[in-house]
């Protein structure tokens, strides 16, 4: 026996998986699901009776052949063998009886645990591994510390990247899973109502629990992350060195450089799930942003499930039940008549069209295309002609006068409008200042601050020295930068003092004449 090289193909051939397309595919399943329990038990060989005993009482056929006949038809597919039974043979006449003994083949048990793989994946759940952002912390820790080293033991770089990439893979993995199962959560599918509104705050809480680690945690990992960038490479080989040593003679030539390249792939994943780069968002950003998208999800199927429980009724559920009554009318008459009462479509009311007038139209027809200059006259009531309706009238509503309204609202308006522009005009800083430098603060502009210190704050990014941002409305561009040896600053409201590190900013006004937007790079 030789190993096959790389280079020489070997056809595959699935026909273990014709019996998933099968007559009686469940019963197939059945039977290949009795061997695996006995492998499990360490029991090779299975007779026919075994297998139907084996086989669930609800689902256990009557006549012992059927079983015999599934047997045969997985042979023939290659996922069992049979051998001669010759344990009970107690004659010369039972060596030419049909009687056999069944294993599991090597291609029959690998095509079960592919399809016990795909059962699982397709119902796993998930989790949002808090832990796993922990371990990844304590692993980049340590391979900071092993690349400072001048001579690092590879086997333990080896085994450090190994539990580094495999928690991040179960992490993301999970969180893969975990929102995909929320998803359907959240879209009504399968969903018992009960169930939910029980689990619903913990459900919640746990979410805010996992994005409050995902925000203190995935900073900390990009931060360790940007650290090792500029010496992992190191460390890589020692790995991709350590691990080649394994390869077999026939994989031993670039078993090392494939080695490295997939280490570099599993760096430069992981580098992209935590740090963001020009133009995309970090993984973790976006599973952050995800996991608070669904808190107020969750809230409103909350409000639908209550809502049914309720009885309250909507526009689809109104038409899905007066779909059904159509359906369930005896004839067209009735879905007519359902029709027009349910969207009022009556003909005119105010034509009073009597017995004597339909006998009139039926003896004498007249035709749609007759004008109404030459068709009969139509007797009307003399009310309906006099003042056009059956109704009495009442007397009409006066109309109010909205004056006084409109012109405090004006005035609210315009103080409104004085007071932005007063806050606007106090945090404009004329120039490069400090954050130590804006002195205290009315309650308008410090809120007006803390909305454009945001705006700066949620473009930065690892390793950022400067940034410019420009508020939601348009009128107001800051500008912040890193001071070399940053001392705390602080800011004086009414409410208390704001403290923070010292930054270098520019506020600009872009509601004053000759203010306009400037590029990034004028601030470096």
């Amino acid at each position: 026996m030789r190993a096959i090289p790389p280079s020489e193909h070997v056809s595959a051939d699935y026909s273990p998986f014709a019996h998933l397309t099968a007559p009686d595919s469940v019963l197939y399943r059945q039977v290949m699901s009795v061997f695996l329990a006995a492998k499990e038990r360490f029991v090779v060989h299975l007779r026919p009776e075994d297998v139907h005993a084996a086989l669930p009482a609800a689902d256990r056929p009557s006549d012992p052949g059927t079983v015999v006949s599934k047997l045969d038809s997985l042979v023939k597919w290659g996922n069992l063998r049979a051998d001669p039974d010759t344990a009970r043979v107690t004659a010369v006449e039972d060596f030419y009886r049909k009687r056999f003994i069944y294993q599991l083949t090597q291609s029959g048990e690998a095509a079960e645990e592919a399809l016990q793989s795909y059962d699982t994946a397709l119902g796993r759940r998930g989790a949002l591994q808090a832990v796993a952002l922990h371990d990844i912390v304590m692993q980049l820790r340590t391979l900071l510390v092993l690349s400072s080293e001048p001579d690092p033991d590879p086997a333990i770089v080896h085994l450090a990247l190994d539990a580094l990439t495999s928690r991040f893979a179960a992490l993301a993995e999970n969180a893969r899973a975990f929102m995909s199962s929320l998803q359907r959560t959240i879209d009504l599918h399968d969903v018992e109502v009960e169930v939910f509104l029980a689990y619903k705050d913990q459900l919640i809480q746990y979410l805010d629990r996992f994005i409050h680690d995902l925000i203190t945690l995935g900073s900390r990992i990009a931060g360790l992350i940007l650290q090792l960038d500029a010496r992992i490479v190191p460390l890589l080989q020692l790995a991709a060195v350590r691990e080649a040593a394994d390869a077999s003679p026939e994989e031993s030539a670039g078993a090392e450089a494939e080695a490295h390249e997939r280490w570099g792939a599993r760096w430069s994943g992981l580098a992209a799930w935590f740090v963001s780069d020009e133009g995309r968002e970090s993984q973790s950003r976006l599973l952050r942003g995800r996991a608070l998208g669904a808190i107020p999800q969750l809230l409103a199927v909350v409000r639908v499930l209550n809502e049914r429980r309720s009885g309250r009724s909507d526009r689809s559920a109104d038409f899905r039940t007066l779909a059904r009554w159509f359906a369930e009318a005896p004839d067209d008459d009735a879905r007519h008549r359902l029709w027009r009462t349910a969207f009022g479509l009556y003909p005119s009311r105010h034509l009073s069209v009597d017995a004597d007038t339909l006998a009139a139209r039926a003896a004498h027809p007249v035709q749609a295309s007759t004008s109404w200059a030459e068709a009969a006259p139509l007797r009307i009531s003399p009310q309906l002609r006099r003042t056009g309706s059956y109704e009495r009238r009442g007397k009409p509503r006066r109309v109010e006068d909205r004056t006084e309204g409109r012109r405090r609202l004006a005035e609210y308006a315009a103080k409104q409008t004085a007071e932005i522009t007063a806050a606007r005009a106090r945090l404009a800083t004329r120039g490069e200042a400090r954050l130590s430098s804006l002195g205290e603060l009315d309650p308008l502009a410090f809120g007006l601050f803390l909305q454009l210190l945001g705006d700066a704050l949620a473009t930065w990014r690892p390793g950022t020295t400067h940034t410019v941002a420009t508020s939601n409305d348009g009128t107001m561009e800051i500008r912040l930068g890193v001071l070399p040896r940053a001392l705390p600053a602080e800011v004086r409201t009414h409410g208390g003092v704001f403290h923070g590190p010292d930054h270098s900013v520019e506020i600009i006004d872009l509601t004053a004449s000759g203010q306009s937007p400037r590029p990034p790079q004028e601030l470096a």
